[in-house]
């Protein structure tokens, strides 16, 4: 039986959505498809990934915010397969009319959402379960030497994280620009 149906919604920044899986269920457990081609298709998205990522956090780890600069801009369809996370984007195209702004979405094994993040926004996330593992397929190739990041804390952002008692960061993401010094993107993506 189809107890939901695969569905995209718009999360509130122009281009970037939270999927919806279809869940089939029956005495034998559960089979989901976590999105289609005619989903992203829908969205205005072509669905080409050549990169997938897993990365496992500890409790109150928070990686980020991260991007791609110049031609290896990264879009990424994001999921949480283990535990739980707070998901956050933040909007570095100039163009955009939600340039600067951000959104946060809970993912977790649970609710089994995606989130699609166009190329141009940085991206991270807060891990909330005691072990959290998160999926996620990129558009592009990695390029160490293109990496970017926006400081998770900049007052300028107001980004409302979830309260922890200590946050565990990496010494590279406590030293990244605030927003009015990282990088911008000039274009609108090919690939939203």
């Amino acid at each position: 039986m189809i107890v939901q149906k695969n569905e995209a919604r718009p999360l509130g920044l122009k281009g970037a959505f939270v999927l919806s899986p279809m869940v089939f269920r029956d005495e034998r457990g559960d089979f989901t498809k976590t999105y289609t081609r005619q989903i992203l298709k829908s969205i205005g998205v072509e669905p080409y990934f050549c990169e997938e990522y897993v990365s496992y956090s500890k409790m109150n780890v928070l990686r980020g915010l991260h991007f791609q600069t110049g031609g290896h801009a990264q879009a990424k369809l994001v999921r949480c397969i283990k535990g739980e996370i707070f998901d956050v984007i933040v909007d570095l195209r100039k163009s955009s009319p939600t340039f600067g702004k951000w959104a946060g979405v809970a993912l977790s094994e649970e609710n089994m959402l995606s989130i699609y993040v166009p190329r141009g926004f940085a991206h991270g996330f807060m891990a909330l379960g005691a072990t959290n593992a998160v999926l996620y397929k990129a558009d592009n190739d990695y390029s160490p030497e293109n990496e970017g990041g926006l400081f998770y804390a900049d007052p300028m952002l107001g980004i409302s994280w979830p309260h922890a008692p200590a946050i565990t960061l990496s010494e590279k993401d406590s030293k990244w620009p605030g927003f009015a010094a990282c990088a911008k993107f000039d274009y609108s993506s090919p690939r939203k």
